[in-house]
């Protein structure tokens, strides 16, 4: 069994992947798209891995899957024998993949901004910065809250799920947006705990290696 992934190095949404499966310690294959400046992902090629034309794609054992929310919930299903990562509580789960759609929400906004400015993508950048800034505004506010109750993570679990791993990337990779996290002192801590856990991996080395930092 050899699980490959459709992977664009820079890409946050692949990068959440190749962290995900480091956790879990389950070993891939990467087959390297170039997202830019080739745009591969457009490519006749991959529309017939997935018509709608976005990585990540990840090929398991012949079944083909996209969007890295879904992936996230498929790798953490089958392939985490604790269970620990998208539990079986229904209220729990509802509220984890709650936190999946977030992180398309930070997509949307925070990595349409660092496109625009890295990759002169066209997008309104002040529009996209406005967003994330609301965005973290309220997760920052959650964990605050969250910490106050003795929680340390996004999801109500005593130990981190697929929702910090979905949310984390673009949280990381604000700053390439123009998006400062120097306000949200909460988003700041649990990013330090994220890259905390073991089997963690940096991006590219973009995310800091070394030890994490404390607000």
């Amino acid at each position: 069994m050899t699980i490959a992934l459709y992977d664009f190095e820079l890409s946050g949404n692949c990068y959440k992947l190749r962290l995900m499966m480091s956790i879990l310690n389950l070993p891939y294959e990467i087959a390297p798209v170039e997202f830019f400046p080739a745009r591969e992902h457009k490519a006749d090629w991959f529309l017939r891995l997935n018509p709608f034309g976005q990585l990540p794609v990840l090929v398991d054992d012949g079944l083909t899957l996209s969007d890295s929310g879904a992936i996230l919930a498929y790798l953490a299903r089958k392939y985490d024998a604790g269970g620990t990562w998208l539990p079986d509580n229904p209220a729990l789960m509802a509220e984890i993949l709650r936190w999946h759609a977030v992180a398309d929400d930070i997509t949307a906004t925070a990595s349409a901004a660092r496109l625009a400015l890295s990759f002169d993508f066209d997008f309104d950048i002040e529009k996209c910065q406005r967003g994330a800034h609301r965005i973290f505004r309220l997760m920052d506010e959650h964990l605050w809250f969250g910490e106050r109750e003795g929680r340390q993570w996004l999801a109500s679990a005593p130990h981190p799920t697929t929702a910090d791993i979905a949310c984390f990337p673009y949280v990381m990779l604000s700053e390439e947006g123009g998006i400062s996290r120097q306000d949200y002192p909460a988003l700041r801590r649990w990013t330090d705990r994220v890259r905390r856990i073991p089997g963690f991996i940096v991006m590219s080395g973009i995310f800091p290696a070394g030890p994490a930092r404390s607000d």
